[in-house]
């Protein structure tokens, strides 16, 4: 059976969108200071419903021409941070603006945004008018800008996407035809949001590194905070993880307090280091368990996972450090610090009790995540790093054996995977063995393979083939590491002969979309899965025979890491009220 029709209706693009031309990352000559203010209203240009202006945000998708020039400029920040400025601008921003927003800047490589969510959260129970700035979204676009820890309803998100997309259009002319590709479209859409909205803090989380990173354009952030560091992204960042420690010691600024999380010896010393250079103090957070030492109540966490304790720490250093310059000690519920002066521990303090109820009350979704429908219990965590698998794996042990201890009858264990760009796949896929799955099964980040993928979710940065491709490569690695390298005796083709859905061997699948594989996983258990107006692609029927084990199941466990675009498109089948 061949399945051509299929992968094109997949890369169908509704029909305001474009695939993305090469766009360059720095303004032309002469860029004109712009008058308007976003602090004052701009028109609201009502053409276009939420899913045009998303669609039309997805002809800005960095394509691998904007990715080489990232690596090639990546020596002279101030190129892109001067080509940002100059977005920025045309948007109608001003760089000293943003000094009004109160801003956190967190980065790190494992735990940023669990830390932001946490923060966010504390700062919302005292009371005050929240931004949160994250990414990558799992779901809806508008997820990435929070206001009360909400993502922007639609109609604000479509009101203020025009608001800046037509600033832009209308002056690209003049430079050279350039338009900010996505995330740093999306981070002048924040900061322009959390203006008109007037929020009393912006948790700003940082996409990739920290120095040239395109929320580096803060000049006046109130605290900065680095959660653990690990490899990635290492093609932009550097080999080593001290050359990364480099990169994310950027956010430091001037007289601007700063906190880690502990570090190994080596990026520790380059933080040290960078905060010298640029000049601001470095205080490393205590043992989340130092604070109870003060008498307080144990700290519960609404976020699973014993890797979230030191992202605890670091929000409630965060919080301590914005509540002390914004309210007066009596509201921080501490005393002053002396000084942030240097290098050294950060005080243990008596956290508060909203500061306790918001570590409790935390949610974040796609992290460390578990839901059940009947006798299925999903596992998802977003997981995306060596060090961040293993704290999946951590999780998911414990999480299981929990789960287990309260049913009854056989448990199959499933294994949902995929991730992409430069990762280590087989590393991680090495660190999930011991969990003993009885089915591996591989998928691309596509969340359906019908025309009508919400444009949310849609990816122009990587081909169809190359997804599936690294699918397959991640199933042979598979067998590999579970002592079996057997090729598949059947398959189904897509037109040009590229292996789609492979025979199982070695219980191991490949499946070509995320509906697909969850479907296939539950066996029509799971009628949140059962919506007859979603086609699937017709499945083989000695694959189909594969699945007695899971017909015969009383329980199926499954975890579904790798990427928190898997995730994100699982659920958006699992919580369909997601993606309304």
């Amino acid at each position: 059976m061949l399945l051509s029709a299929a992968v094109r209706a997949c890369r169908r693009v509704p029909a305001v969108a474009a695939f993305p031309r090469t766009r360059s990352w720095t303004d032309g000559p002469g860029t004109p200071p712009l008058r308007l203010s976003s602090t004052v209203a701009a028109p609201y240009y009502r053409r276009m419903e939420y899913q045009d202006a998303v669609c039309t945000l997805n002809t800005l998708q960095t394509n691998a021409s904007a990715l080489d020039q990232v690596r090639r400029e990546r020596g002279h920040p101030e190129i892109q941070l001067q080509a940002m400025r100059g977005f920025l601008q045309r948007a109608g921003l001003k760089v000293e603006e943003l000094d009004h927003l109160n801003i956190i800047h967190v980065t790190g490589t494992k735990g940023k945004g669990s830390t932001c969510a946490f923060t966010e959260q504390i700062l919302r129970n005292y009371g005050f008018r929240t931004g949160f700035y994250s990414s990558p979204h799992l779901v809806q676009v508008r997820e990435r800008i929070r206001i009360n820890g909400r993502p922007i309803e639609k109609d604000l998100f479509t009101k203020y996407f025009w608001q800046v997309y037509n600033r832009l259009d209308e002056t690209k002319e003049s430079h050279g035809g350039t338009m900010p590709a996505y995330f740093r479209f999306l981070t002048i859409l924040a900061f322009h949001v959390f203006l008109q909205e007037k929020v009393d803090v912006a948790v700003i989380e940082v996409g990739i590194g920290g120095a040239y990173d395109c929320t580096n354009i803060i000049r006046r952030p109130w605290v900065c905070g680095i959660s653990s560091l690990g490899i990635d992204h290492t093609s932009i960042l550097g080999d080593t993880i001290e050359k990364i420690a480099w990169q994310k010691g950027g956010i430091f600024k001037p007289g601007v307090p700063a906190f880690t999380v502990k570090q190994q010896e080596g990026p520790m010393t380059v933080l040290q280091q960078r905060a010298e250079e640029i000049g601001c103090s470095l205080s490393v957070c205590p043992e989340l368990g130092q604070y109870q030492s003060l008498g307080v109540e144990p700290v519960k966490l609404g976020l699973a996972g014993l890797h979230q304790r030191s992202n605890a720490s670091l929000a409630l250093q965060l919080t301590h450090c914005w509540l002390q310059r914004r309210c007066s000690t009596a509201e921080a519920a501490v005393e002053s610090a002396a000084g942030f002066g240097g290098f050294g521990t950060a005080p243990v303090f008596e956290p508060s009790p909203r500061m306790l109820k918001g570590l409790a009350e935390t949610d974040w979704l796609g992290r460390n995540q578990t839901l059940t429908h009947g006798g299925i219990t999903y596992f998802l965590d977003g997981a995306h790093t060596t060090r961040s698998m293993q704290a999946c794996v951590r999780w998911f042990s414990e999480a299981a054996a929990q789960h287990e201890t309260n049913t009854t009858g056989s448990l199959v264990r499933v294994l949902l995977f995929n991730a992409t760009g430069e990762r280590d796949c087989a590393a991680m896929l090495k660190l999930l063995v011991p969990c003993h799955f009885d089915f591996a099964v591989f998928c691309p980040n596509i969340t359906e393979a019908i025309a009508t993928c919400n444009a949310d979710q849609q990816n122009f940065n990587v081909s169809v083939e190359n997804m599936l491709t690294r699918c397959l490569d991640n199933q042979q690695s598979w067998r590999v590491l579970n002592g079996r390298e057997e090729k598949p005796e059947a398959e189904f083709l897509i037109g040009d002969g590229l292996p789609l859905v492979a025979e199982q061997r070695s219980a191991t699948l490949v499946f070509p979309c995320i509906l697909s594989a969850l479907r296939w996983i539950t066996q029509g258990k799971d009628p949140v899965l059962s919506d007859p107006s979603k086609h699937l692609i017709p499945v083989k029927v000695s694959v189909n025979a594969k699945a007695a084990p899971l017909r015969a199941a009383s329980n199926i466990h499954v975890l579904i890491t790798g990427s928190l675009h898997l995730v994100g498109g699982a659920l958006k089948h699992l919580e369909p009220s997601l993606a309304s």
